[in-house]
């Protein structure tokens, strides 16, 4: 039977990487795939890994409807085995129903890979649908460390080096910065905000102690002994 699985883990967890490897495996086996992404970090139509692996990939817009393409596909007489979805916690919540829809009726695998919270520690729309109907739900192995050396479990955002806990949901970035060549150019609205992202444990995500904050707070003269 064909089942909807939901791999989840924080920014820098290897969720790309594992959904290169899984379309890698099925292929392998002879089973024909399709490939998904929206907003990955090397550009639109394509998922690429840390690593440095890439794939082409269609990309996913609001607008953009599963099941009618999956349809076309199978009307057409192309093989249709399973997808590979990925940054789907960008998905609406629509869509997920879409994928749970070719599953069930379909009988097609469906792995979908994603952030499970935004900056703000709030659900995505899509994440929180993907809990609400996945099969089953992964959570990734490959544990994100904070700079403390204790499990990432949140995602901070930091514009010109400052934490920030509120603004816009989605806005392009990367826990390696925003000065990465292959990285996609932010819109001009943004193009004068240095936005990045970090992977913080709870305790200095509930602080805002980025590594840099922490690194400043290091090097600053001891106070006085009176005053």
């Amino acid at each position: 039977m064909a089942e909807l699985h939901f791999f989840t883990g924080t920014m820098d967890s290897g969720k790309s990487t594992l959904a290169l490897q899984t379309n890698h495996n099925h292929a392998a086996r002879g089973r024909v795939g399709q490939i998904f992404v929206t907003r990955d970090r090397a550009g639109k139509g394509l998922l690429s890994s840390r690593l440095g692996l890439t794939h082409e990939a269609r990309e996913v817009d609001g607008d953009f409807a599963f099941w009618r393409h999956v349809v076309d596909l199978l009307t057409r007489g192309q093989r249709v085995d399973y997808l590979i979805c990925d940054e789907a916690q960008f998905y609406t919540a629509a869509q997920i129903d879409d994928l749970a829809k070719i599953v069930d009726e379909l009988q097609i695998d469906v792995f979908a890979f994603g952030i499970l919270t935004d900056f703000r520690t709030q659900l995505f729309p899509g994440s929180a649908r993907l809990v609400e109907l996945a099969d089953r739900m992964h959570t990734l192995q490959v544990e994100a460390l904070c700079w403390c050396g204790k499990r990432a479990t949140h995602n901070a955002r930091t514009e010109n080096g400052v934490m920030v806990t509120e603004g816009d949901v989605i806005v392009v970035g990367d826990v390696e910065g925003t000065d990465d060549p292959g990285q996609p150019k932010l819109p001009a609205s943004e193009a004068e905000t240095d936005v990045a992202y970090e992977v913080l444990c709870r305790q200095h995500h509930r602080r805002r102690l980025t590594a840099a904050r922490a690194k400043a707070v290091s090097l600053a003269p001891e106070p006085l002994p009176f005053g």
